[in-house]
């Protein structure tokens, strides 16, 4: 019958299982993030890494609106960079 060293047996074994339990953990921590991400029913399986969350939808109406400031915005910008420019020309 051979000898074997119980001890190194068992130090064998609890390192192996140590290992296993780490395994889990990193499991068990990857799972609870999904589920604490995820804010729409259904959206438990996507885990989104490095992502803004989406922008609300804007309607037509707030679309117009934005679009009449920004083009009334160039204009102004375009009137005092014509006057600026107009201004550098009459100094030389």
């Amino acid at each position: 019958m051979p000898i074997t060293n119980i001890t190194a047996t068992l130090r064998t074994l609890l390192r192996h299982l140590e290992a296993e339990r780490q395994h889990l953990d990193h499991q068990i921590a990857a799972i609870r993030n999904a589920l604490d991400g995820a804010t729409r029913p259904g959206s438990v399986g996507r885990i989104r890494r490095g992502t803004k969350p989406a922008r609300p939808r804007m309607s037509p109406a707030a679309r117009r609106a934005v679009s009449q400031r920004m083009k009334a915005y160039w204009a102004k910008r375009k009137v005092r960079a014509a006057k600026k420019g107009k201004a550098a020309k009459t100094k030389r």
